[in-house]
């Protein structure tokens, strides 16, 4: 089993900034990649950015020049710095591990973007 655990979410004004942290453990085989999700009020859960192995990246278009993901594949862990929010980037994110074969996901950290 392998546990994930997100960190850095919070209450932020328009326009601030957060940086979040996802840490993997446990019996961690070969961590293909990571992802950012996030999930606003609803049902539908969307793709924030994504980390390869190899540190290659993928954003949403919604995110894109204003988030930047990134990876140190030593300590298992993965980080979202978050810039210019705005109040539509509110949501919990949740940290997505793909280890080989299988999913795993951390519980969600929630994020507040509010004057």
């Amino acid at each position: 089993q392998v546990q994930v655990v997100e960190s850095g979410g919070g209450l932020v004004q328009p326009g601030g900034s957060l940086r979040l942290s996802c840490v993997a453990s446990g019996n961690i085989i070969n961590i293909r990649y990571m992802d950012w999700y996030r999930q606003a009020p609803g049902p539908q859960r969307e793709l924030v950015a994504q980390i390869t192995s190899g540190s290659s990246t993928n954003y949403a278009d919604s995110v894109k020049g204003r988030f930047t993901i990134s990876r140190d594949n030593a300590k298992n862990t993965m980080y979202l710095q978050m810039n210019s929010l705005r109040p539509e980037d509110t949501a919990v994110y949740y940290c997505h591990v793909r280890d080989y074969a299988m999913d795993y996901w951390g519980k969600g950290t929630p994020v507040t973007v509010s004057a």
